[in-house]
């Protein structure tokens, strides 16, 4: 049995568009644009593995390649004389030469950019990102994570966040179930909620994302069609508790997502910020199946003006991004990734490692520090779950129901800045939690920071 479009007032616009033949839901309701439309087919697996068109929104499946960008990879083509694209001419550019230098802890020295480097960082690229930096993340990846197949692709964005928009976009539609963590990182839900999409909170715990409430929830769910078919998750260091998942919970949660077709959206960009001497197991490590997107950052490990990030996963998916980044960046900024690949060539993998761990142990000190006053301070008062990554400390505010007013008033009449904590939570809420981060404040400065916050619970509880 298929449904039709007969009575829908866009059945013209259906009919030109091309889907495998099975059954597809449609909604046709008059109150929701064509745009937002959502198929879905009803197979828990395609028979192509390499077919992802159940995932894609309408939105996203008419997505075309644009005339132009897809001219740039063939410019590289030696004898090819371009008539076609629109590229400025670089003998208008103003800049003759770029060099940088390092911090003696970043190994010293000066890293000159070549002419023919800078002349590509100063033109338009890829939309994917600039070839030589792609294939060095390319190589990353697999030494990093030692995935399960070769065909993975990677595109470079403008953070990572960049790209995780692009792939909600690609995969929620209006009224489509998403499985997300609670909480949740507040980034990404203040892209989710004007989405359209439904929450379907996964609760956390100090061992991360709870795996079996994620199959209590998906066993109970009663109609195929409107089962969730992504979840989304901060794996490590999580934004806002401060935990990771365990890796025997992502090995249960990524069976899970095998057993119920789902895609995991693995947002991590607090990897190389834990504090243990081994990094943990990832998603992407683990994908057999090709249903994880994993989305990495430079923002905390080098700079956060630099805007670079990148997704990784299966080809189809990460090509539906370019595609969303040929109709509207068109690609990341080139001097960002130039930046950061000549950077990445001199110091080799290795080199990159070290830099890792010694931020890793920057952070790992700033958030003994803030432990130290947040018990010197918070006893009584507050309960936490010891971070073990990132930037982040989860307090609990005892016999305090609802944090948002003391957060939002109150300390900031005290002159301290915190999140209340119903912020990070998909559905709406009330809560005692509060969201501090040991990042930037000193270790005096968090001390009496913390010191204020208890004057506060102590005088909102008498």
């Amino acid at each position: 049995m298929t449904a039709t479009a007969a009575n829908c007032r866009h059945s013209t616009h259906l009919r030109s568009l091309a889907f495998p033949p099975s059954f597809v839901v449609i909604d046709c309701s008059p109150s929701l644009p064509f745009i937002t439309t959502r198929f879905r087919t009803m197979t828990s697996e395609a028979s192509n593995p390499d077919d992802y068109s159940r995932f894609f929104t309408v939105r996203s499946a008419a997505r075309k390649p644009s005339a132009i960008r897809a001219l740039q990879p063939l410019l590289s083509i030696p004898g090819m004389i371009s008539l076609g694209g629109g590229n400025p001419n670089p003998t208008t550019f103003p800049f003759k030469e770029l060099s940088f230098t390092l911090k003696d802890e970043a190994g010293g020295g000066e890293i000159h950019v070549e002419s023919g480097d800078l002349q590509k960082a100063l033109q338009y690229s890829p939309t994917n990102g600039i070839p030589e930096f792609v294939a060095w993340l390319k190589e990353l990846q697999t030494s990093e994570h030692s995935p399960l197949y070769d065909s993975f692709d990677v595109c470079v964005g403008n953070g990572s966040q960049d790209v995780l928009t692009k792939a909600f976009e690609m995969l929620l539609a209006e009224g489509d179930n998403l499985l997300i963590e609670s909480p949740a990182y507040v980034g990404s839900l203040a892209f989710l909620k004007p989405l359209g999409c439904k929450f379907v909170e996964v609760p956390v715990d100090k061992d991360g994302l709870d795996s079996d409430k994620l199959e209590e929830i998906l066993s109970g769910w009663k109609d195929v069609r409107t089962r969730p078919k992504v979840l989304y998750t901060v794996p490590v260091g999580g934004n806002p508790t401060g935990v990771s998942t365990s890796v025997e919970r992502k090995r249960k949660i990524y069976e899970i997502a095998k057993r119920y077709d789902i895609i995991i959206l693995e947002d991590d960009p607090y990897y190389y910020l834990q504090f243990g001497d081994k990094r943990a197991a990832t998603y992407f490590s683990m994908d057999a199946d090709k249903r994880v997107l994993r989305f990495d950052s430079l923002s905390k490990i080098f700079s956060a003006g630099m805007r670079i990030g990148w997704v990784t996963g299966p080809k189809p998916l990460v090509d539906r991004i370019v595609l969303h980044g040929q109709a509207t960046m068109l690609h990341p900024s080139g001097l960002s990734q130039m930046l950061a690949y000549q950077l990445l060539k001199k110091w080799g993998r290795d080199g990159f490692l070290k830099h890792t761990r010694s931020v890793a142990g920057f952070y790992e000190q700033k958030r003994d520090l803030f432990l130290q006053s947040a018990s010197k301070r918070l006893q009584g008062v507050a309960e936490w779950t010891v971070p073990d990554a990132g930037m982040f400390v989860w307090l609990k505010l005892l016999g305090i129901t609802d944090s948002s007013d003391l957060i939002k008033q109150k300390a900031m009449e005290k002159k301290v800045l915190l999140v209340p904590g119903f912020e990070f939570f998909p559905n709406p809420t009330t809560t005692p939690y509060v969201r501090a981060s040991y990042s930037i404040a000193e270790a005096e400065d968090m001390d009496e920071a913390l010191r204020r916050l208890r004057e506060l619970v102590e005088e909102a509880r008498s």
